[in-house]
């Protein structure tokens, strides 16, 4: 399916999602889900400028309100990418392998594509960290009837983190490329060790508020 699925309703991406059509996967999900919580983060600040009593805060709210809205948009163009990049590596797992010449040409090209559908997922993971980051400042900083929001927001990017490691590490794991797999992958850990810790702070101090 290559219509960009962040066009259609949540029902229909939701039904496609549980269909057996090869895309929208767990990259695709794991950039919506980030979007969404980079958005519940964003909210917070929109209830946050205009507010006299965070009138100290404003400017830095307004910037952090620019940063979310590019990522935003960005999670959810990786939507689309993470189906665009699966397409290739789907093709080339139906290469034919009959003869010696055959199998190295189906084995480079399962590489090949193996190494951009990883890309995507990584991506994701970027966005998500620095989506938990900014989150983080609308907790602390941000309007306090609003901080729930900026909890469930950090509870869904961790999310999204994690989901997008584990289409990581399924491409890592077949890649013949052993020392760019074990980069990527010490990449994806450094990524989850610092950010999932970050995101259930968040979520605790958001949650000692109740």
């Amino acid at each position: 399916m290559d219509m960009d699925m962040t066009r259609e309703s949540c029902r229909t991406f939701v039904e496609v999602l549980a269909s057996n059509a090869p895309t929208p996967g767990g990259g695709g999900a794991a950039a919506l889900v980030g979007a969404v919580g980079t958005a519940l983060g964003n909210m917070v600040g929109s209830l946050t400028v205009g507010k006299k009593k965070y009138a100290a805060v404003e400017a830095e709210m307004v910037e952090l309100k620019g940063r979310c809205d590019r990522l935003q948009g960005e999670l959810l163009d990786l939507v689309k990418r993470d189906a665009d990049c699966f397409a290739p590596l789907a093709a080339a797992y139906g290469l034919p392998k009959e003869t010696e010449e055959q199998k190295a040409h189906k084995a480079k090209v399962l590489e090949e594509a193996t190494i951009v559908a990883c890309s995507v997922p990584m991506e994701i993971m970027e966005k998500c960290c620095q989506a938990i980051e900014i989150i983080k400042e609308f907790a602390d900083k941000g309007s306090r009837l609003a901080v729930s929001d900026a909890g469930c927001g950090a509870v869904c990017c961790k999310a999204a983190l994690q989901s997008a490691s584990l289409n990581v590490f399924i491409n890592t794991k077949s890649m013949l490329d052993r020392t760019l797999a074990e980069e990527l992958n010490a990449k994806a850990n450094a990524m989850l060790d610092k950010y999932c810790a970050m995101a259930d702070e968040i979520f605790a101090a958001v949650r000692a508020n109740f």
